[in-house]
Formats: C-alpha cells, structure tokens, sequence
C-alpha cells in the first residue's frame, strides 16, 4: 500500500543578497517546489532572525502553503560562536508571528534546548499566519520568478537558442562550441526575452546530449538562467534529459506527444 508523507522543505539563504546557494530568490524557490504540494515551505540556518525577517516577508506571499522558519542564534563572531541569549532570539521571532508571516518557528545552529523553550513560552497563543489563495496564474521560474496574468501584454519568447531559429546557434552546437553559445542566450534576455526557448531536435545533433550540456552551460550564467526555460523538442527522452537540468519551473513545447 503507497504512503504519501507530508512534504516539510527548507531552503538555506547564502547572504544578505537575499538569494538562496543556487542563485533563486525566495519567490522563484516558491514557484519552483509549489507542485510537490508541501505542507510547509521556509528558510532554515542562513542568519540570524533578525537578518532572516526580510526574506521571510518575500517568501511569505508567494507560497500558498505554511511558511516555516528555523533561524540561527544570531551570527557567528570571529570564533564561530553563537552569542544571541534565548529571550533575545524569541523577541525577534515574536515579530514574525505579530506581523502574519510563519506558521512553524524553531532554531538552527546555536540554538539550544533553551532557546526552544523560550520560543514556546513567546509565540504561546499567538495567531499564526493564514495562507493566502493564490490567484491561478500561470508562475514560472528561473533564478528569478515570472508570473503570467491576464493583464500582461505578449509573452517574449526567445527562439534563437533554438536549431532551427537560428544558423549561427545550429552551427555552433554541431561544432560542440558550447561556451560560444551562451553568447546568443544572453543576447536574447537583454534584448528583452522573458522566456528561452531551447530545441536541439536536428539530424546532425544528439539532440538529448546537446540540449544537457547547454543547459548545464546556462545555468552557471545568472543573467542567462534568471528567466525560465522552454524545452522543446518532439522527443520525450529529450525533454525529460532537460528538465533534469533546470532549477526552477520552465515550460514544455511539443508538437508531436
């Protein structure tokens, strides 16, 4: 008999950049995960409370779902250690509960059985966060999040990524020129794409290979991999050797399944 778990996921900030080890926003981690349907989405370790807050308020409305948060015990000073007392950690979480951002509160590193009960004694008969109700949009994500409603104008796909939109990018993937792709990828965001549309489907091309490697070769460019991708092929091997590489959510174009 299949036993489906509840699905509880934490994603770690990197730095004050507000950005998380991979490079995605709060809003583009949401958008990525929101169809596992966990029961809670959130930020553990990273900082402090204090410098965790402001990501926590981005996150907070992209997710429909409970929002956790699991702080260290301030900063680490030059020793390594954790010096934030208990009562000042749970004053700090306080807030969040106070302001409606979190549904689940708890410590990380530095913390200590203390610290728990300090924030249980804290957030004892606070009003948790009510999870607001998406609009059913259409949200994608690369780096960065894209979300597609009615009073958008025309979506801007680039199609020079694409074998058959353009020679020079054809040329250049038969010739296993890879890093000289990223040139036309990146041409195409700055000139205003919010979408890539990627295909390899040609004779001369492994398309499944090809379509790998260029997606592992855009995702180590930011200012390439902050849109979403469009993985198009008609092979569904190839599709699915692409969606692999993505980190976020992108989009399928298949005239042929």
């Amino acid at each position: 008999k299949n036993v489906v778990l509840p699905i509880m996921i934490s994603g770690t900030i990197s730095d004050a950049s507000g950005r998380l080890l991979t490079g995605q926003t709060p809003e583009a981690f949401a958008v990525s995960l929101e169809h596992a349907e966990p029961i809670s989405i959130g930020f553990n370790c990273s900082l402090g409370a204090a410098e965790l807050k402001v990501h926590i308020e981005n996150l907070s409305p992209a997710a429909g779902t409970l929002i956790s948060v699991h702080p260290n015990a301030g900063l680490p000073d030059r020793n390594g250690d954790y010096t934030q007392s208990a009562e000042a950690m749970a004053a700090i979480l306080r807030e969040f509960i106070e302001e409606g951002l979190v549904n689940i509160v708890g410590g990380c590193c530095g913390t200590t059985p203390e610290h728990v009960r300090k924030i249980v004694e804290t957030v004892k008969g606070a009003v948790p966060r009510v999870v607001p109700i998406l609009p059913p949009f259409l949200r994608l994500s690369g780096l960065e999040a894209l979300t597609i409603t009615k009073d958008m104008n025309f979506i801007n796909i680039g199609e020079r990524t694409n074998v058959a939109g353009s020679k020079k990018f054809a040329r250049l993937i038969r010739e296993k020129k890879f890093d000289q792709t990223i040139a036309i990828a990146r041409n195409q965001v700055a000139q205003g794409a919010q979408i890539i549309d990627v295909c390899m489907d040609d004779a001369m091309i492994d398309a499944g290979e090809a379509m790998e490697i260029f997606l592992n070769y855009a995702a180590s460019e930011p200012d390439i991999s902050r849109v979403p991708f469009m993985i198009d092929s008609s092979g569904w091997q190839v599709i699915e050797r692409g969606l692999k590489c993505l980190q976020g959510k992108g989009v399928v174009n298949s005239i042929s399944l």
